[in-house]
């Protein structure tokens, strides 16, 4: 059966539901964090893959949609990434985003010499470094195209396998080093009442704290909310034309990028200069869900694709990979996050979220975090500082970082 580009996305969205009900029926799903677009993606992925065993090919893709909706989500990052907003936050933001960013380059020196040793590529172990455990399943799809034509085989499949070992261990060592860390030292919450369970806070809450929306001035006759969403959307479309442009000249240099890059950079751009001059009157929110709507998509569609035959072989060099990997990030922040962010409580936390976002995503580190907060008490600064840095700014020098070793290794 042959699906065209609307069939394909009407499926993807079918699977993906698919996948929401799965991880509300399996708890351990939901408590690691795993994405139901990964759920949903991956199994359809397996059902097509028994299927070929038997010689049976059950449906083919149109994915002419795919790198759009990839595009779209990534541009809605870079409307996130707000010179304000960093302010804002303190020289803590700031320190925490340059830990990250130094160990960023750290997993993929890592991985590209272990890569070596065994024999393999330097870019299987960049693939297996902050493209999948930093940047999350969505970052490593999104650069799989140019790991392939970089000499990296099945670069999709081993992108995916990557990032769903780091999200469960993100998760499964995260919680136990932040308590090692609070009963080691014996710390305590400094806000008064410790012990009382904290509200999660996601991103975007944070960006609401920080950047209230703007007061939007509706015409008369209109909806505010179709109103907005229409604004929004027209927005992103501009940003990722404009971005295509951008793109088209760091490709005329001779620099390799993934096809995102330039809508991120001009979705920054307008960010910052409407926030500046309020001309725009921009909705964090309505960005923040558009993208999201955007990313579960694309990831679903992606994860369908999958040949995950392709694997044979590679599963043991990609073991021995992530186990180092899993081991520097889990020393960081045993014996270094802690004392670089204060010796404190909110540092113990902020050790346990920086686990969660260095293997896995923001969510694990959020899971890792609240955790911790509801045996021992609130930790606003932690609860300010690690979202603002996993879920915006570690996404755009990430991108620089796996651009400049995709360029250097081939």
């Amino acid at each position: 059966m042959s699906l065209d580009l609307i069939q394909t996305v009407a499926l993807a969205g079918v699977v993906l539901f698919a996948g929401y009900f799965i991880r509300r029926l399996v708890t351990p799903l939901a408590d690691y964090n795993i994405p139901a677009p990964v759920i949903g993606g991956l199994l359809a992925a397996v059902v097509i893959t028994v299927a070929r065993t038997q010689g049976a090919e059950l449906v083919q893709f149109d994915t002419t949609l795919q790198s759009p909706l990839m595009i779209a989500f990534f541009t809605t990052i870079g409307f996130g990434a707000s010179v304000p907003l960093l302010k804002s936050g303190g020289p803590q933001v700031l320190l925490f985003f340059v830990i990250a960013s130094i160990f960023a380059i750290a997993q993929n020196v890592l991985g590209a010499v272990v890569a070596g040793g065994m024999g393999m590529h330097p870019l299987f172990g960049v693939l297996a470094g902050s493209v999948t455990l930093t940047g999350g399943p969505a970052t490593g799809l999104a650069f799989a195209p140019q790991f392939e034509a970089a000499g990296v085989p099945a670069a999709a499949s081993v992108a995916v396998a990557a990032a769903m070992v780091g999200i469960i261990s993100g998760g499964l060592i995260g919680g136990p080093i932040g308590t090692w860390l609070v009963e080691r030292h014996r710390l305590r919450s400094a806000v008064a009442g410790g012990g009382a369970p904290v509200e999660p806070r996601r991103a975007d809450n944070i960006v609401e704290d920080r950047m209230p929306e703007p007061a939007v001035h509706v015409p008369e006759g209109e909806d505010r909310e179709s109103y907005v969403l229409l604004k929004t959307v027209v927005a992103i479309l501009v940003a990722m034309w404009v971005g295509s442009w951008v793109s088209q000249g760091f490709a005329s240099l001779g620099v390799t990028l993934p096809a995102y890059i330039g809508a991120m950079l001009v979705a920054a751009a307008i960010r910052n200069f409407d926030e500046a001059t309020r001309l725009v009157g921009l909705s964090q929110r309505t960005i923040d869900d558009v993208g999201g709507v955007a990313l579960s998509l694309f990831i679903t569609m992606a994860l369908m694709t999958l040949k995950l035959w392709e694997l044979a072989g590679l599963a043991l060099p990609l073991l021995v990979i992530l186990a180092a990997q899993v081991l520097l990030i889990a020393l960081v922040c045993l014996f270094m996050i802690y004392r670089l962010m204060g010796r404190d409580y909110d540092a113990a936390v902020m050790s346990s979220g920086f686990c969660g976002f260095m293997l896995g995503t923001t969510a694990n580190a959020m899971a890792n975090m609240e955790a911790l907060a509801e045996k021992y008490g609130p930790a606003p600064r932690a609860f300010l500082v690690v979202p603002m840095v996993g879920a915006f700014f570690i996404d755009f020098t990430n991108a620089v970082f796996i651009t400049f070793f995709l360029n250097f290794f081939t």
